[in-house]
């Protein structure tokens, strides 16, 4: 069979190719045009992030098509040690550790950590939007996209005057390793990646030699480490810094932009929303569920390995479909509706599961938390404009909206 991610319906309605993938027996499939074994049932996601031992994680970041020469000879140069997406025990074992202690995965350690920071950011943007009365906005390169990135390199210490390469940076390397871009694209994209390897190197050595006497990431990692090589050396440092500015605001503005399509395609929703806030954690847990940031991940057999009944030999690349998992009957009832009160609403895997379970799992939920209950409070209007139809950018992985145009208007309409 094939997936087709990068044209047609995957680009509008995905969840219609996971519908048809999930009654197809017995759910694991392999897929021609990707060379990769797709798979999509809840059970066999979940016990593929939980057998590390054999569905492995080198290759996860590696490029999903034949990427060509020139594009090749630039990564030959990007000598950035897995640390966190890639590794494998027994180096993840130590690299997870540093990274617990120098960035905040707890509920109460985020919010202690990272609340302040989340809700000064908050508050510039919905200011800035609330102010711009009967205006169209695109909501994504206005919010959803911008307040993860401005909170992610709050928390790295980076300097703000570095938020538009960074966020060039970050979007070319989601473009370049799970996208499909044309040759010449692929060369300025590689390009751009070993800048930002370079700028996070020098982050790092200009924070070690400065002292790490702060409180950002960069600083905690540094004390963590201790000058000992054998805890974290400081290129692992620089590494893991590289992860964070994607991965840290990547996943985080997905979920704002389906949480914002979600609400405001469907007017009484917002109002409801907007009326009591405290159903926002299960209006939250339900877009994770219903349409993940990240609907597909990578994996690669490091041994035969038999699932759902189909033998996939070792060295094989694996497709594990977060949004059919969450879409699986045999878990969800009625699947394909939208229910924020439906009960096991964690039963997602939109995290993942088990060793590599998303260490920014807590922070994502308080920032979507926060932003969308000031945002119903200054602008409860707020509406999509008339005519949008939903399209998100040609992604493996990553299931990020092309545009979110919606009016600002402060007054709630009658529907």
């Amino acid at each position: 069979m094939e997936l087709r991610p990068f044209t047609g319906t995957y680009l509008t309605d995905p969840a219609a190719v996971w519908h048809d993938l999930l009654r197809r027996d017995p759910g694991v499939h392999y897929a021609e045009d990707l060379g990769m074994w797709l798979i999509s049932r809840h059970e066999h996601v979940r016990e593929a992030f939980a057998d590390p031992e054999s569905f492995g994680n080198a290759l996860t970041l590696a490029p999903v098509y034949e990427m060509c020469p020139e594009a090749l000879e630039v990564l030959a140069r990007l000598d950035v040690p897995p640390t966190t997406a890639a590794a494998d025990a027994p180096v993840h074992t130590r690299t997870r550790r540093a990274l617990r202690a120098a960035f905040a995965a707890t509920a109460g350690r985020v919010e202690a950590w990272y609340g302040p920071i989340v809700r000064r950011r908050v508050e510039q943007l919905v200011s800035g939007l609330a102010r711009r009365r009967g205006e169209v906005v695109d909501l994504v390169p206005e919010f959803t996209a911008i307040l993860p990135l401005l909170v992610v390199v709050d928390i790295l210490g980076v300097p703000e005057r570095d938020v538009s390469r960074i966020r060039g940076w970050a979007d070319g390397q989601i473009a370049l390793v799970w996208g499909h871009p044309e040759p010449a694209e692929q060369v300025r994209l590689a390009r751009g990646l070993l800048e930002f390897w370079h700028y996070c190197q020098d982050l790092v050595a200009r924070r070690n030699a400065e002292g790490s006497g702060g409180d950002d990431f960069v600083s905690r990692a540094l004390r963590h480490r201790d000058g000992r090589d054998d805890v974290l050396t400081l290129t692992e440092v620089a590494s893991m810094a590289f992860n964070l500015l994607v991965a840290g605001h990547e996943t985080t503005a997905g979920l704002l932009a389906h949480a914002l399509d979600q609400a405001l395609s469907v007017p009484e929703r917002w109002r409801w929303l907007a009326a009591v806030p405290e159903r926002l954690p299960g209006f939250i847990e339900e877009v994770l569920r219903y349409g993940p940031a990240i609907d597909g991940w990578l994996r690669v057999t490091r041994r035969p390995v038999t699932i759902g009944g189909v033998a996939i030999p070792a060295g094989a690349r694996c497709l594990l479909l977060i949004g059919a998992a969450n879409r699986d009957p045999a878990v969800f009832t009625e699947p394909d509706r939208f229910d924020p009160a439906r009960p096991a609403l964690r039963d997602h895997l939109s995290f993942g599961h088990g060793p590599h379970f998303c260490i920014g799992a807590a922070l994502a939920r308080l920032e979507a938390d926060i932003a969308l209950r000031r945002l119903a409070e200054a602008i409860p209007g707020l509406r999509l404009a008339d005519g949008h139809v939903t399209a998100y950018k040609p992604n493996l992985a990553f299931r990020a909206h092309r545009m979110l145009p919606a009016v600002v208007d402060a007054d709630v309409r009658a529907v």
